[in-house]
């Protein structure tokens, strides 16, 4: 059973920093790429950033690019998401997934993602 457990959300300030990570299990991690997304309240999943199954190539979306970073460790299982110069927009459920990686890696698409965390909570008071 594969499973994508997040980690490292909550209450931060504006301008502060958070480390997220996932922890991925009953899967072969280095047969997918990873990406994080988010989901504000009314609002549609959206894309943050993706990195490859070997870590040497990283994706952002625009809103996040300069701020935000995303990592992973094959030999844990784990993609990391660290974010600074949190603002009050980068408020969400965010959310970790694995894409096999005979898919494109860019791909900012939800429904192309094969699997799922449960989400963690981050919230940026101003």
């Amino acid at each position: 059973q594969v499973q994508l457990v997040e980690s490292g959300g909550g209450l931060v300030q504006a301008g502060g920093s958070l480390r997220l990570s996932c922890a991925a299990s009953g899967l072969t991690f280095t047969r997918f790429h990873m990406g994080w997304f988010r989901q504000a309240p009314g609002k549609e999943r959206e894309f943050v950033a993706g990195i490859y199954w070997t870590g040497t190539s990283r994706y952002y979306a625009d809103s996040v690019k300069g701020r935000f970073a995303i990592s992973r460790d094959n030999g844990k299982n784990s993609v990391y998401l660290q974010m600074s110069s949190l603002k009050p927009e980068d408020t969400a459920v965010y959310y970790c997934a694995a894409l096999d990686r005979t898919t494109g890696w860019t791909t900012k698409n939800p429904g192309d993602y094969d699997y799922w965390g449960q989400g963690t909570q981050v919230i940026v008071s101003s």
